[in-house]
């Protein structure tokens, strides 16, 4: 009889990825990250527990939007008169952690986005110690990162 694999919690190492997004569409880059957070590009994946990566985005001010358009967002709500906010690309860490969290499935990864998502304007990061890996295509991603 077969039976199924699920991984152990010492099993699980988290890898960090760094990824650039210099002249990088929003929506086809948050898709892609969706799978390193969550972990399904791994093949021990099972939805009960946590195997997602780090992933570190750099240049986050130089990616490409679909068209400079004025978004609404709602910061803080049941503030009268000052919790909706018009943006026009302008706060581009907290527009892709919208839509990275909007993509992502309910659940534990969705949960510890913050802690696992990091954005940085420039091209510089704080995180050479954790030895992360350079994503240079985004979209072709290997199935075994």
């Amino acid at each position: 009889m077969n039976e199924t694999f699920i991984p152990a919690s010492n099993y699980i190492r988290k890898k960090w990825y760094v990824i650039d997004c210099k002249d990088k569409q929003l929506g086809r880059i948050s898709s892609s990250i969706v799978g390193l957070l969550s972990g399904k590009i791994k093949a021990y994946y099972h939805p009960a527990i946590d195997i997602g990566d780090y992933v570190i985005l750099i240049n986050a001010d130089a990616l490409k939007f679909d068209r400079e358009i004025e978004r609404r967002y709602v910061f803080q709500p049941g503030r009268p008169g000052s919790s909706l906010k018009t943006i026009v690309n302008g706060l581009p860490k907290q527009i892709i952690e919208k839509a990275i969290y909007g993509m992502m499935p309910n659940g534990l990864a969705k949960k510890q986005l913050s802690n696992r998502l990091k954005i940085y304007l420039g091209s510089d990061h704080p995180h050479s110690a954790q030895n992360p890996i350079k994503i240079d295509n985004i979209e072709i991603l290997p199935n075994n990162l």
